[in-house]
């Protein structure tokens, strides 16, 4: 069965056409820099036969990404999908499992579009948009969700009355769950262990949305994300954590507009708002390494945020899963950008972690091990793949027989 896999994140859609159940991709590929304006401009880089082909293309919402993504498909006939496999974000409390998307579904999914305003809505979208182009497709929706639902009861809950929370259904669900389910089980299969023996802080860094992920014998009781991605780490647009009184500073100066601030902290914040000139980290920290650069103070500053944030979660998490066997970094940063690796890991030696910064600088082929011999918690760089475990869930769910 050929599965195309269409994962929409915060400023990208990856995708990757994949033949079931042997595993083999067919073609790959990613549009870049979808959404806010950045320093480089927007394009799909796609991978066929050990070749890469870079495409450049306006990109301003993921609905125009897939019809682009679409049009390079359709130069060979041969890529023609049997299933149409989604990731979607924020599954509620609507779906607890993968499910089948027919017009129940749908109109399921659209009721999560307010739970996750910066991918559900561009997610659903291009659910309906497949609609049209393949109708006679099957379309499975992927929740990232699903994984968390391991979540430790202590961190699900929200220090609010018992009231609020069962009518409006506030508690942390956790997300890039797909990312830290996959990259938890290749950590796992890296150290030779069952996942059950697996303690370790998955570090999902992307160059739009990032979380960590505590991971107790291989499973989830954490995640720095919340009710919806908005809570923890500093994003390419988002703010992460907030004193909840700055939320309600904003709301009265947009005189109790909810858009206007929603939109502000989701897609104003973070990264952007922080450098005032690109959304991508990568941008920020070439910026921040230029000593010509007019506002070369102010993008030092909002590095030093962003790594402030991911260093202090790290180590809180190292706290709290106890006796971590790894810290694993993925993802466009956690993968690709050894500098922030080492800022974020120096310093942690209390924890009995330290880096090799010869193994760190020289890592191109993932998995790659960072952590220098003597180092107690073995670091990694393991490239995610979460178009192959969505393809995997989703045939999985093919098999399943019916209710």
């Amino acid at each position: 069965m050929k599965i195309l896999v269409l994962n929409c994140g915060s400023s990208s859609l990856k995708y990757r056409l994949i033949d079931m159940p042997g595993e083999r991709e067919l073609v790959s590929g990613e549009a870049q820099r979808v959404g806010p304006k950045t320093a480089q401009n927007s394009r799909i880089v796609q991978r066929e036969n050990g070749r890469e082909e870079v495409i450049e293309a306006d990109l301003p919402d993921h609905a125009s990404a897939f019809v682009a993504i679409h049009s390079v498909l359709a130069r060979n006939p041969e890529l023609e999908a049997e299933l149409l496999a989604h990731r979607l974000v924020h599954g509620g409390a609507l779906f607890s499992n993968d499910a089948f998307v027919d017009d129940a579904a749908l109109g399921m999914l659209e009721q999560t579009l307010p739970l996750a305003p910066i991918h559900n809505p561009p997610a659903v979208r291009l659910i309906g948009a497949c609609h049209r182009l393949f109708p006679e497709l099957a379309q499975v929706a992927v929740f990232d969700t699903v994984y968390h639902a391991t979540i430790a009861p202590a961190a699900r809950e929200y220090a609010l009355p018992r009231r609020y929370v069962a009518e409006l259904g506030f508690r942390k669900y956790g997300f890039h769950g797909t990312s830290h389910a996959y990259v938890v089980e290749r950590t796992a299969e890296v150290l030779g262990i069952p996942l059950t023996e697996l303690d370790a802080v998955s570090c999902h860094l992307g160059s739009g949305g990032a979380s960590l992920c505590a991971v107790v014998r291989g499973r989830s009781v954490d995640n720095t994300m919340g009710f919806s991605p908005l809570q923890g780490l500093v994003m390419s647009t988002r703010s992460g954590d907030l004193d909840p009184a700055v939320t309600l500073r904003l709301l009265a100066r947009a005189s109790g507009d909810t858009g206007a601030v929603d939109d502000l902290l989701n897609r104003k914040s973070g990264m952007l708002g922080l450098s005032g000139v690109s959304a991508d980290l990568r941008d920020v920290l070439a910026l921040a390494r230029e000593p010509t650069a007019s506002d070369d103070a102010r993008q030092r500053r909002a590095l030093d945020v962003y790594l402030w944030r991911l260093k202090k979660y790290l180590g809180a998490y190292l706290a709290l899963v106890g006796s971590p066997r790894a810290i694993v970094f993925t993802d466009t940063i956690g993968e690709l950008v050894p500098a922030v690796r080492w800022a974020v890991c120096s310093g942690l030696e209390v924890f009995g972690v330290r880096l090799d910064p010869r193994r760190n600088e020289q890592a191109k082929t993932l998995p790659a091990e960072l952590s220098a011999p003597d180092s107690r918690v073995r670091v990694f760089a393991i490239a995610t793949n979460e178009e192959l475990a969505i393809a995997r869930r989703s045939y999985a769910l093919c098999l399943r027989p019916a209710a």
